[in-house]
């Protein structure tokens, strides 16, 4: 994989919220951090970067290209704007972060674009997010599937998106599994609670080592400082066979991204 296994997501933190969620989390251990632009929080997540004392080029830098900036030169604009916010002159990963709704603008347009970004030095690698399997295919037939560093989608115990992440396997495609807890809900999960019993560990750990142990990347986020130190050490526990087939029961389709007039056509 050529991106960290292993990273911060900043989504819903804004202000003050996340300039110590990236500081704190810098503090403990993360090199990884994911923004986008839909987030609003660049410029905060610059300002915890720079003020971090961490060296620019131990960290790897994610961003996301909103919908309203698909055309090829406002794509590149948008890019450049992130940067500037981001007080960097290149971000290590930038993905589309839906596909244009109803094609409104052409895959090969925003991709070449994205594609044109990683020419030119903005971004080192390029990727997307909740591609579907035909969505993705296309993709492929666009820029090639070694050109496309991940997709990165909605992956939780509720949820475990199994025909698309075969897919991408098939091609050598990476996964990054956001909303790793399901916004909390597995936590209390009484099939995670046991695992977690059984490990002396937390169920927020347990779902995060359930996604590593499948080789997908995650970003989960955090507020508290001791729940960043504690979800990275999920990097250490080792799930039995047994654990992972009792969560692979839990499946149930359960679907929390998946905002209107965006959401493709799910898999």
């Amino acid at each position: 994989m050529s991106i960290p296994a292993f990273g911060l997501g900043t989504f819903r933190l804004k202000g003050q919220t996340v300039i110590d969620s990236v500081r704190n989390a810098l503090d403990v251990g993360y090199r990884a951090i994911d923004t986008a632009q839909i987030y609003e929080n660049e410029a905060e997540v610059g300002q915890a970067i720079a003020e971090s004392g961490v060296a620019r080029d131990d960290l790897f830098i994610t961003t996301k290209i909103w919908i309203a900036n698909f055309h090829h030169d406002a794509l590149l604009a948008s890019l450049r704007e992130s940067l500037r916010k981001l007080r960097t002159d290149h971000v290590e990963l930038t993905l589309i972060h839906w596909p244009s709704p109803k094609d409104a603008v052409p895959m090969a347009e925003y991709l070449g674009a994205l594609a044109q970004a990683k020419a030119e030095g903005l971004t080192r690698q390029i990727g997307i997010s909740n591609f579907t399997i035909a969505q993705t295919r296309q993709a492929i037939e666009i820029l090639g599937a070694d050109a496309i560093a991940t997709n990165q989608i909605e992956v939780h115990p509720y949820l475990q998106n199994r025909a698309l992440i075969a897919f991408l396997r098939e091609q050598g495609i990476a996964v990054t599994a956001y909303m790793s807890l399901a916004y909390g809900e597995v936590l209390k999960e009484p099939v995670m609670l046991a695992i977690a019993a059984r490990h002396q560990a937390t169920p927020a750990q347990v779902a995060l080592a359930w996604a590593l142990q499948q080789g997908y990347a995650v970003i989960p986020s955090s507020t508290r400082r001791e729940n960043l130190a504690g979800n990275l050490l999920a990097a250490d526990l080792r799930l039995t066979d047994e654990d992972m087939a009792q969560i692979a029961t839990l499946d149930r389709g359960h679907r929390l991204a998946n905002p209107d007039g965006i959401a493709p056509a799910w898999d």
